[in-house]
């Protein structure tokens, strides 16, 4: 079940990868496309640069009023077991005909207004779907007077008529799904604040095994995030309505409070994370700081800026999981602290820096309260800090840098082992770390985890995996997960080409 669920995590950051671009253009497009920050530009000719930040704003808009169509692509691409580019063509098909069958239904049976949006949950149902139709079939053989539409040109044509099925199917169960989702919705804004710390908490637990991927999505692109009606139209799902209500010139006043959903990771990615890597700079012993200190300053300036923390994580994770929970524990504060102060911020991909300024200072204070995130940033920095660095230095945990011995750990995915010369050579050794090709089932990688799984854990050499700049390796059911950070993805290219397994 967990490699099960790694895998579609993993799958769903295929298509999450496209929305910090997506956002950026829709952010900077919505923020600078208003008449105050168009007057700036006038010397430039007002209507020519107000033209560019419409294509921007329309650009970015594009993505998100096609998230559905993009994730079962998406889905489809990152589960099949081969030939992905016939999967994702399958998929965008099947979710036209699924959406199509849909339409056709309630425009003869439903009464006149009637709608069905079943949103991203539609999307991976469909998605999962092909993959399931594609892995089994992709190498039928029909009878000789039908044989051209065998093999992976038969994929298409039955992901279609499964479409179909599912058209009709979503047709009469989706009422009531959708009822149900929006009285779970409803039941968590009950909750308040409360609620969105139990969020904030549970959602940085699961993160430790790399299963976030698979829960903040429902919250995220569902009825779970909340519904309201931005432009006329209804929207579903915390981000989508924040990016309706942003790309919307009439919005006033603050932003839709599934925010409360984003909002509280930017007092830990931008502050707490950072001051923690400080406080283990400080609680290791003074002759180990200097040739760690390169280790802590690029993991706290990679979580201020692009909010991505399993470097830092990592690092203390292992070595002690129960100042992870403390981690989760304050993490989850934050969203609580957040949401009291009616924080309003979105973000597209996390919690740093880059979506922080798109999305809390360009679009001003009196739609974000973003001014609140400074005070409790600083809070949130003194406490991580102190926090941090008390725990590791009482408990001696083992932390890069406090003892010899696992200094290697502060090894940056620049500093690869002198025996390897390039990424070639690298994968390569990490092939043979992992037991070799008869060992390896198959190999993906997401943001910053190169994940493997493997037929026996036991003969796969994790100090090796470290050797070549992997902060940690994670042992889970039939696998392992190196945390190699943005060579990740580039190992795991390299790996299946090797393999022959690149499609």
């Amino acid at each position: 079940m967990f490699k099960k669920f790694s895998k579609l995590g993993q799958a769903f950051m295929l298509p999450i990868a496209i929305l910090p671009v997506a956002g950026l253009l829709l952010g900077l497009g919505s923020a600078l496309s208003n008449d105050a920050a168009v007057a700036q530009f006038a010397f430039l000719g007002a209507d020519w640069i107000q033209a560019v930040f419409a294509i921007m704003t329309a650009a970015g808009n594009a993505v998100f009023a096609n998230l559905p169509l993009i994730f079962t692509i998406g889905i489809a691409v990152g589960l099949a077991e081969s030939d992905k580019g016939t999967a994702g063509l399958s998929g965008g098909v099947a979710y036209l005909v699924y959406t199509a069958t849909i339409a056709a239904l309630l425009q003869l049976f439903s009464a006149e207004g009637a709608t069905i949006d079943t949103g991203v949950l539609g999307s991976i149902v469909v998605g999962l779907s092909v993959t399931y139709l594609h892995n089994r079939y992709r190498k039928i053989e029909l009878p000789q007077f039908l044989g051209f539409f065998g093999g992976s040109r038969f994929i298409p044509i039955v992901s279609s008529l499964a479409a179909i099925a599912l058209g009709l199917l979503f047709y009469l169960i989706w009422p009531p799904i959708q009822s149900g989702l929006e009285v779970t919705g409803e039941a968590i804004a009950n909750m308040g604040s409360i609620g969105t710390f139990f969020y904030g908490f549970l959602l940085r637990l699961t993160g430790a095994v790399g299963l976030h991927h698979t829960i903040y999505p429902l919250f995220w692109y569902t009825s779970l995030g909340g519904i309201e009606t931005v432009a006329g139209e209804t929207i579903s799902g915390a981000q989508n309505i924040y990016f309706a209500q942003l790309a919307d010139p009439n919005y006033t006043g603050l932003f839709t409070y599934g925010t409360r959903f984003f909002a509280g990771r930017f007092a830990t990615m931008m502050f707490g994370l950072p001051a923690a890597a400080l406080g283990m700079y400080h609680a290791i012993p003074k002759e180990n700081r200097a040739k760690n200190a390169g280790f802590y300053f690029s993991g706290a300036l990679t979580s201020f800026l692009t909010g991505i923390t399993e470097p830092l994580e990592f690092s203390f994770l292992f070595a002690a999981p129960w100042l992870y929970v403390v981690h989760a524990f304050l993490d989850g504060l934050s969203f609580y602290v957040a949401d009291i102060l009616q924080i309003r911020i979105g973000n597209t991909f996390s919690g740093g820096l880059i979506d922080f300024t798109l999305f809390g200072p360009l679009q001003g204070n009196v739609q974000t309260n973003w001014i609140f995130v400074i005070p409790v940033g600083i809070v949130w920095a003194l406490i991580y800090y102190f926090v941090f660095r008390t725990l590791v230095k009482k408990f001696k945990v083992a932390v890069p840098g406090m003892e010899v011995n696992v200094g290697e750990m502060a090894k940056s995915t620049t500093a690869s082992s002198s025996k390897t010369s390039n990424l070639h050579d690298q994968a390569l050794t990490i092939i043979e770390a992992l037991g070799n090709e008869e060992n390896i089932e198959y190999v993906t990688a997401c943001a910053t985890r190169l994940r493997v799984s493997v037929k026996n854990n036991q003969i796969v050499d994790k100090e090796v995996l470290k050797d070549l700049g992997a902060t940690a390796v994670l042992e889970v059911q039939n696998g392992v997960q190196a945390i190699y950070g943005g060579k990740s993805d580039l190992y795991s290219q390299e790996i299946n080409q090797i393999l022959g397994k690149e499609e």
